[in-house]
């Protein structure tokens, strides 16, 4: 999309969710993505059959989702006693031990959130497939997009492979059905999500605007974070509360208080960073004799017993990942409070990783609850979580949301733009 200034009457437009450009929209090819020509953030894609294609994919994994959670998961072996797990074995476990809020938000992410984004689908496209508009379709479908962030199970299986190998030493693994079947369902829910073209569902819920340019240089226009409907300001200036007309989302100029808010988040996770590698996150006990473990001290055991592919895998999600995301986060609220005008694409660029490697921290939190789930042997041997895995789980979720706080379009605020020039549009 190289052509920003030349835009015929009537021609549908989108607004860059990451730098603010005004861009007209155009048939791609199948397969293709339309990319912003100012910062490179993907703007929509190009699938054919896309409503069809997804709603098959969504039966296939509600039906795989049915027997992973209904299945025997894995079976610990260990001196004549055997432990089997479910995938909600974990999230009783941690409730039985105290860890409630860290039995909530396996729940959630693994199971829960899923199942949701699943349903919401499968509401929405079914009727809109038959010609028809479910009720409250456009709030929905808005929130499944949210969930789909908060939708962790490939995180999960890679908690799963790591459990996996520290427990192959200790005793005999036997993976159960349920196992297959969700690893099939985080496969069939991927080729779901690589089919869904977003914006084929938003233009049956309501046409993307298209809007003659230039406009006067009194017109803004603001774009919905939701479904990247383009509004008039001028059009919602007598109502007290802006609002998206195609899916009811909030309109703003730029999120409200992105800097404050994000600060204070970084603030908070730079906090509880500390207790999250100075408290044991887990405590592994055989035979009556165990020690507590913290993340760091749990890299050094795999790094003992010669698994360094694991323990590299540990080292970069659970402490590389949440400092990278603390650094980045406070250069980026540091440059834009300095209104630095310093490489904004590959600071865009920055903010984008930032966003996407978030989640996978997670992975320790997700191997504690099958650990707790597999080694319940009594006297045998036993793993109890430990306080240092909340203050993670912590880090890693208010990191996610801080990433989510921050508006990049500020980034390029002080960027001046021919395209801005000529076209007097504000966003």
């Amino acid at each position: 999309m190289n052509d920003q200034t030349s835009y015929s009457p009537g021609t549908p437009i989108i607004a860059c969710q990451e730098c603010g450009l005004i861009q007209r929209m155009r048939a791609l090819p199948e397969g293709a993505t339309a990319r912003c020509s100012r910062c490179g953030a993907p703007l929509y894609r190009e699938r054919r059959d896309s409503i069809d294609h997804v709603l098959t994919l969504t039966v296939a994994a509600l039906i795989l989702f049915v027997l992973a959670h209904s299945f025997p998961f894995m079976t610990f072996k260990l001196e004549g006693r055997e432990q089997v797990s479910t995938l909600l074995t974990g999230v009783i476990q941690l409730y039985q031990d105290g860890m409630w809020p860290l039995a909530i938000l396996v729940l959630c992410a693994a199971s829960l959130v899923p199942l949701l984004k699943l349903l919401g689908n499968l509401y929405v496209l079914l009727p809109l497939r038959l010609g028809r508009r479910p009720w409250g379709a456009a709030w929905v479908f808005r929130s499944t997009e949210v969930l789909h962030r908060w939708a962790m199970m490939e995180v999960y299986l890679l908690g799963v492979i790591v459990a996996y190998v520290k427990l192959t030493d200790l005793a005999r693994l036997e993976l159960g059905v349920a196992v297959y079947s969700f690893v099939a369902l985080i496969l069939v829910m991927v080729a779901a999500e690589a089919a869904l073209d977003p914006r084929k569902v938003w233009e049956r819920l309501g046409p993307q605007a298209s809007t003659p340019l230039p406009l006067p240089a009194t017109t803004a226009l603001l774009s919905c974070h939701a479904c990247d409907q383009v509004v008039r300001a001028r059009a919602l200036r007598h109502h007290a509360r802006l609002k998206c007309p195609r899916c009811g989302a909030a309109l703003h100029r730029r999120k409200p208080n992105s800097l404050t808010r994000t600060c204070a988040l970084v603030l908070t996770a730079c906090i509880l960073y500390i207790p999250a590698n100075v408290l044991p996150v887990m405590t592994v006990i055989s035979f009556g004799k165990g020690e507590p473990d913290t993340i760091l001290s749990g890299v050094k055991v795999l790094i003992a017993a010669g698994m360094w592919p694991v323990a590299l895998l540990v080292f970069f999600a659970s402490i590389t990942v949440p400092v990278l995301k603390l650094t980045g986060l406070s250069y980026l609220l540091i440059s834009i409070h300095r209104r630095s005008p310093w490489r904004p694409r590959d600071r865009t660029l920055l903010y984008r990783i930032i966003e996407s490697v978030g989640r996978w921290s997670m992975v320790d939190i997700f191997m504690i609850s099958i650990l707790v789930a597999l080694v319940n042997l009594d006297a045998i041997a036993t793993i109890e979580p430990g306080p240092g895995a909340i203050a993670f789980a912590a880090v890693v979720i208010i990191t996610m949301v801080a990433s989510m706080s921050f508006d990049p379009r500020l980034i390029w605020d002080r960027q001046e733009t021919s395209h801005a020039r000529q076209s007097g549009i504000r966003v």
